[in-house]
């Protein structure tokens, strides 16, 4: 089946005792079995509930693989990826990545013997340098959260599957309508399903995909043991997110196409983080590895004041300054004082984020009015 045909159609049947054409929402904490060990699937609903179990056979399908899991946030997806490591286990991962992910990884999981390379992922030389018998994982973003930086998803692959090293891939920007890791060789494909598949700012929850069966069963135990999972309101959100992801991504990446090229032409404008640009370092791996480049970038003022970029953040009508992304309205953020607050000032100076930078999620109002939003803002 053709990609829309998927999004609308995985993971959903008609409800047999009813014909509902969406799938119920299974409100129950537990199920009656006919005798003890025998029952219809399922047993507690922290291990098994339809609506989930539906929206994890949607999961599956839009990433092209063959199990999904759906968890309570995506941090709590990426969690359970780390739940698969020991003590004393490396992993090498992006220097340009979400505060919460970099959060978990160096305030939580360092402290259980867990240890954590941070290089430019976009150089290939760079991740083949950082293996040692200790890597277990290589965890990768692409586009990479807020400076738009590319990974080639099947160069690192190579690298892996050769030191038979896991991979794996936030997809969170692109979403599985741009992009899709597990065909590029990942392991394992993670996405907060708050931002696109979701993409109406009304729920919090993490994905996982993956094609290895038993990779999904130490998934799923982690899951089951660990209970981090959504409750069937929320999964009953997503699922219907996902039936107009590929209408909704259509309209993202055109918006966001007018908004970095009318941003780029601005005179008080200084840099534009946009991966569609042909000038970009790393876009000829975008354009091979991606349908298109979506409605994520972020930007700079020729005037470097902090004061500057407040006025514009605080100035918008139409961007709504807030954190998260993917929603149909636009929003705008500052990384350093919301989303990546919680890596050091340093540490975000030397990996190209400044304490100015400027990042949009741009929805999918009418272009023409966002522009007028950030011209005003802008003037």
């Amino acid at each position: 089946m053709k990609t829309a045909t998927v999004y609308i159609h995985a993971g959903t049947t008609p409800d047999p005792s009813t014909g509902a054409i969406m799938t119920p929402i299974y409100q129950t904490s537990t199920y009656v079995q006919e005798a003890p060990g025998v029952n219809k699937g399922f047993e507690y609903a922290r291990s098994q509930n339809p609506t989930r179990q539906a929206l994890e056979e949607a999961y599956a399908a839009i990433e092209h693989g063959a199990f999904g899991l759906a968890f309570g946030s995506g941090v709590a997806a990426t969690d359970a990826v780390m739940k698969l490591l020991n003590p004393g286990d490396e992993v090498i991962c992006g220097n340009d990545m979400y505060g919460g992910t970099y959060r978990l990884f160096s305030k939580i999981y360092e402290r259980f013997g867990i240890r954590f390379q941070y290089v430019d992922t976009g150089d290939l030389t760079q991740v083949a340098a950082a293996f040692s018998p200790a890597t277990k994982l290589v965890w990768v973003e692409t586009p990479t959260n807020p400076l738009m930086n590319i990974t080639d998803i099947a160069g690192v692959a190579a690298l892996t599957k050769a030191r038979k090293v896991m991979l794996c891939v936030d997809n969170t920007f692109a979403s599985p309508y741009l992009q899709n890791p597990l065909d590029l060789g990942a392991d394992i494909v993670m996405h907060s399903a708050t931002k696109y598949l979701g993409g109406h700012s009304d729920v919090i929850q993490g994905a996982l995909m993956m094609n290895d069966p038993a990779i999904r069963e130490q998934l799923y135990f982690i899951q089951k043991s660990s209970g981090a999972v959504p409750g069937p309101m929320d999964c009953f959100l997503v699922l219907r997110g996902i039936k107009t992801l590929h209408l909704r991504m259509q309209r993202h990446c055109e918006n966001g196409r007018a908004i970095a090229h009318y941003l780029r032409a601005h005179p008080k404008v200084a840099r534009v983080y946009w991966c569609g640009f042909e000038d970009h370092p790393h876009h000829a791996v975008a354009r091979q590895q991606m349908r298109d480049f979506g409605g994520m970038l972020s930007f700079e003022l020729k005037d470097e004041s902090l004061e500057a970029a407040k006025k514009v953040l605080s100035s918008t009508h139409l961007f709504s300054l807030a954190e998260s992304l993917g929603g149909v309205e636009s929003l705008i953020n500052h990384p350093a004082s919301m989303t990546h607050a919680s890596i050091p000032r340093e540490k975000r100076l030397a990996n190209g984020l400044s304490d100015t930078l400027i990042r949009l999620s741009v929805g999918v109002e009418d272009a023409d009015d966002l522009i007028q939003d950030l011209a005003q803002a802008l003037g």
